[in-house]
């Protein structure tokens, strides 16, 4: 570790966003950061439930936690939000950016609430989340940001989401790279997940065997994706030792995407 880097504090905490729904992406990487020492700042919608997970994380594995609600495409609701665990919880060193929503109407069929539903969650709550969380990590001198984009951003849809949600991930590409390099000064990096088939409930519902081997056929593996996949590639991103990359997207599809 270079003498201008600063170490990462003994407490320290992780901001996870969508980390209610018991079987998405969130939850998972805040089960997996929780596990592994890290405080854990739970945001979601639901204001009861985000202190719930709280409450569940400090009961399972002995960790700091604090749920609070917002609306993560409303920049307001979200500098609230992070403002009451910044003072409930050890210093803010992660962000993961994993708040999101699905949506599988055909382009034809778009409707302007559907492409500003998606967008503002999609792409405006990682801008909003990322540009409260920059300022204290600026102050801090010590930053790891996450977001997550999709596969269905780099091959223009394909997926279960068609195009406003492919939009808006690769607009999470381009902020992740253009954040990377204006926060990199202030020794914080930024990068990207994008995830493949992975079985949670934003692929329309639990994968019936049937979708999961269909899914398989596009694959260099012989499964699809599950959350903890997701999960330790975010830990791999947020940790000390990869301060060395920034601006960067990883693929966790299975080989479905090479580039």
């Amino acid at each position: 570790m270079s003498e201008t880097t600063a170490a990462f504090p003994a407490e320290r905490t992780a901001i996870v966003t969508g980390a209610v729904s018991e079987r998405g992406i969130g939850r998972a990487t805040a089960n997996y950061l929780a596990e592994r020492g890290w405080s854990i700042g739970v945001v979601d919608l639901d204001d009861a439930a985000c202190k719930a997970v709280a409450a569940e994380l400090t009961a399972t594995y002995g960790v700091k936690a604090h749920g609070v609600g917002a609306n993560i495409s409303d920049e307001s609701s979200v500098r609230a939000a992070i403002d009451e665990i910044e003072a409930a919880l050890p210093q803010v060193v992660a962000l993961a950016n994993i708040a999101g929503v699905s949506s599988p109407v055909a382009y034809l069929e778009l409707e302007p609430a559907e492409w500003d539903r998606v967008l503002g969650i999609n792409l405006n709550g990682v801008h909003y989340a990322t540009r409260r969380v920059a300022e204290s990590m600026v102050k801090n001198r010590l930053g790891r940001i996450v977001n997550i984009s999709s596969v269905s951003a780099q091959r223009g849809g394909g997926t279960f989401s068609k195009t406003p949600y492919s939009v808006a991930k690769a607009g999470v590409i381009g902020l992740t790279r253009a954040t990377a390099r204006e926060l990199g000064p202030f020794d914080i990096t930024v990068n990207c997940v994008s995830p493949g088939p992975i079985d949670t409930d934003i692929m329309g519902g639990t994968l019936t065997q049937e979708r999961k081997d269909d899914m398989v056929k596009d694959l260099v593996v012989n499964r699809v994706g599950n959350t903890r996949d997701i999960a330790a590639a975010i830990h791999y991103f947020i940790g000390e030792d990869s301060g060395y990359v920034s601006g960067q997207t990883l693929n966790v599809d299975g080989g479905l995407y090479m580039h």
